[in-house]
């Protein structure tokens, strides 16, 4: 029996402060819902995370750029259906002029209706979106992935000569039945051209939706295998922190047994 060194409590005492630092793990992998609390925890899987954080990140991002021009798609859409009406007017109008019956009167009548139509689709033509031209024929990139990859968006242009000829051009007009026959002919090259243009609209929205669609998909993939990596099992953590909470509990009364034992000692000296 010896009292300088009681290997017995240091033995215990160890034992106690691994279990602590067990237990402290656990509660901090707990209250966070995280494995990684501390980078030492899983130092490969930290650094893979911190990569697939940053990833995600950056498909929102793209995601939320993609959106943003689904909105500008949209909004050009939303003006050239009501182009498309008007031009159809215009074609009506057009043909009504050319009825022999009517006077020249009647014709004038017609034109005025017709110009402030013209004057309509020509306004349409210098719209904007938060201040990007709509129909000025830009095209502009837009960011599809992660990486800065960019889908280059169509250009509208409502600016061409099939449209200014139609509608920018004051000798088109209805005032004789001649003038009204050459307006219907522009103006049948405005339709058609508009046609071109919707279905140019209707192209860049089928491929932006396709890439979001990508995007989304992405994003819930890289999330499941993220959290694979860095979130916890609460059942199975809930049975370590149990596990270790009774330890503690054990220890730290084996440590006050392997204390009291070398009193034992004073027995013999008295």
């Amino acid at each position: 029996m010896v009292i300088k060194t009681n290997v017995s409590a240091l033995t215990a005492s160890r034992n106690l402060l691994e279990t602590q630092d067990s237990l402290s793990r656990s509660l901090g992998r707990l209250s966070s819902g995280s494995k990684l609390v501390n980078p030492s925890d899983n130092a490969a899987g930290f650094a893979v995370s911190i990569r697939l954080d940053a990833q995600i990140s950056r498909i929102q991002a793209a995601s939320d750029n993609i959106g943003n021009a689904l909105s500008f798609s949209q909004t050009q859409d939303g003006y050239l259906k009501k182009v498309a009406k008007a031009l159809d007017r215009m074609g009506e109008l057009s043909m009504l002029a050319q009825d022999n019956t009517k006077s020249d009167t009647d014709r004038g009548l017609y034109n005025n209706e017709f110009a402030n139509l013209q004057q309509f689709v020509t306004n349409s033509a210098q719209r904007d979106f938060n201040g990007v031209s709509m129909f000025g024929g830009n095209t502009f990139q837009v960011t599809i992935d992660s990486d800065g990859a960019n889908f280059s968006y169509s250009a509208i242009n409502l600016t061409t000569a099939s449209f200014t000829n139609a509608t920018n051009n004051t000798t088109v007009n209805l005032n004789t039945t001649t003038s009204a026959a050459t307006a219907l002919t522009k103006v049948k090259d405005a339709i058609n051209a508009l046609a071109s243009e919707r279905a140019t609209v209707g192209a860049n929205q089928a491929a932006l939706l396709m890439y979001q669609e990508q995007l989304g998909t992405l994003k819930d993939n890289l999330s499941a295998a993220n959290s694979r990596i860095k979130d916890i099992d609460v059942a199975e953590e809930s049975t370590n922190f149990a596990k270790y909470n009774i330890l503690v509990q054990a220890g730290t009364a084996m440590l006050s047994q392997a204390n009291s034992t070398s009193q034992s000692v004073l027995r013999l000296l008295n």
